[in-house]
């Protein structure tokens, strides 16, 4: 299938672009309507620290059936009007594809028995883990690690039963670039790793699973920029780099991300996106957001502003230990879904508007990436970036205008930057009037520094 490119965003007036409602919403065959008016849970979990082999694989299963049947029970004592399970695999499931079908099938089958005896309405969502890094890959799109993964979604595809599957990957195309530039603040290697590789790489891996989505009657929900836009926004929360440079990041990688839904998803895209609402902006697609409650699994400056426009609401991950309540997934999940009553209150109470601003101001003064997750700016850069076309400009546009953004906010007071982001700000804006108009311009200018990356391995032009 040809990929489609978007040239206007779905969304043109800012009272529309809000939590619960998408303008192209999923349907379920159980009934629930996600971006048709709610908020729904999505609690995504993993396993305690533990190895991974056949021996130890039984207790794995075990620990994922006891995390799904708790979690439909409590969704019943919740009268939880909806909800869905990510599983995100271990790299030891995608080696070994039948681990993964399996544990779909088991996730699968118990929220099918549930929603029949008890009324529940639950989805589940399978990530397989992403293992074309490494140096023994020699091309990411044949060869042992390719095939395992398409057989992870193919097999969990057929195995779901009648409950609803919905498809995500995190995908590392340009990784190897990507972490180059972070540590080094490269602006230009930056941009080459989301526009030349990182973009077509999404393109090829998408159109794969898509196709597969439709052969098994599955939904083709979405990607996230984990290992390259998340990667940043943690090395900043450590003061690493500077916030900043991760902020651009993340604008760029929603470019990156609309991908997936050009090559043919239809969302729920996946929580670790922060990219998310740029993705939705554009495409009308719904889309799985993390904020606060992910702070089991790694922090940051964007606590409530990521609820603004989400359509499920999640955890990033959590491990299955005991805690006072009981295990730390349910205790989650019952957050998750306070969460999202409000945000459903508030809307059938007509404060949906307000919640929103609520939520977007509590936490936009403070930090460039909440700064450029605010819904009116999310708007504003994305109708600039879709008068863009290809790869390349898109991306040198969301560079730029988030650093433009980001500097109006500082100048305007309505953005907090301490003395070293502001002299950082100022030479990445230098940095990104100084991008040449090609690809090919840029490969010249820095190619000498990118000694890990393979351009046959991606079927890519480029040579040193």
């Amino acid at each position: 299938m040809a990929r489609k490119e978007f040239t206007s965003t779905a969304y043109t007036d800012l009272k529309d672009f809000i939590f619960g409602s998408a303008k192209y919403p999923v349907k379920l065959k159980n009934g629930m309507v996600i971006g048709g008016g709610d908020v729904y849970p999505e609690l995504n979990f993993t396993l305690p620290t533990m190895v991974l082999n056949d021996d130890t694989w039984p207790a794995a299963i075990g620990h994922y059936r006891e995390i799904i049947t708790k979690t439909c029970e409590r969704a019943y004592e919740l009268e939880c009007p909806g909800f869905t399970c990510e599983l995100e695999t271990l790299p030891d499931m995608t080696f070994k594809p039948e681990w993964c079908v399996e544990a779909t099938k088991v996730c699968c089958d118990i929220i099918s028995e549930f929603q029949s005896k008890k009324g529940i309405r639950g989805a589940f969502r399978i990530t397989p883990n992403d293992n074309r890094e490494g140096d023994q890959v020699r091309h990411m799109y044949k060869g042992d690690r390719w095939d395992e993964t398409m057989k992870a979604f193919e097999g969990s595809g057929k195995a779901k039963g009648d409950t609803d599957l919905i498809f995500a990957i995190e995908t590392i195309g340009g990784k190897e670039i990507h972490d180059d530039a972070l540590m080094m603040c490269d602006l230009k290697k930056d941009v080459f790793a989301m526009a030349a590789v990182a973009c077509p790489d999404m393109e090829r891996i998408w159109t794969a699973i898509v196709d597969i989505a439709r052969k098994t009657d599955t939904i083709p929900g979405g990607d996230t920029a984990c290992g390259l836009a998340n990667t940043a926004m943690v090395l900043a929360e450590k003061n690493y780099i500077p916030r900043v440079f991760a902020a651009m990041d993340r604008v760029m990688a929603g470019v990156r991300s609309l991908v997936a839904v050009e090559a043919g998803c239809v969302g729920p895209d996946k929580d670790c996106g922060y990219e998310g609402p740029y993705v939705k902006a554009i495409s009308g697609i719904p889309i799985a957001m993390e904020g606060k409650t992910a702070s089991c699994a790694h922090l940051s400056a964007c606590g409530n502003i990521p609820m603004c426009v989400c359509d499920l609401w999640s955890n990033e991950s959590v491990q299955n230990i005991q805690l006072l309540s009981g295990i730390a997934p349910i205790a989650s999940f019952e957050t998750l879904e306070y969460d999202c009553r409000m945000l459903r209150t508030a809307k059938k109470k007509g404060f949906g508007e307000q919640m929103r601003e609520i939520l977007c101001d509590s936490d936009s003064l403070i930090d460039p990436h909440a700064w450029i997750l605010r819904p009116d700016v999310v708007l504003d850069i994305s109708k600039g970036i879709v008068k863009e076309t290809g790869y390349y400009d898109r991306v040198k546009a969301a560079c730029r205008l988030s650093l433009e953004s980001i500097r109006k906010g500082s100048d305007s007071g309505k953005l907090r930057l301490g003395d070293k982001e502001k002299d950082w700000l100022g030479q990445l804006l230098t940095a990104a009037e100084e991008l040449p108009d090609t690809l090919d311009e840029l490969w010249d200018e820095v190619k000498d520094d990118c000694d890990k990356f393979n351009p046959k391995k991606y079927d890519l032009p480029y040579e040193f």
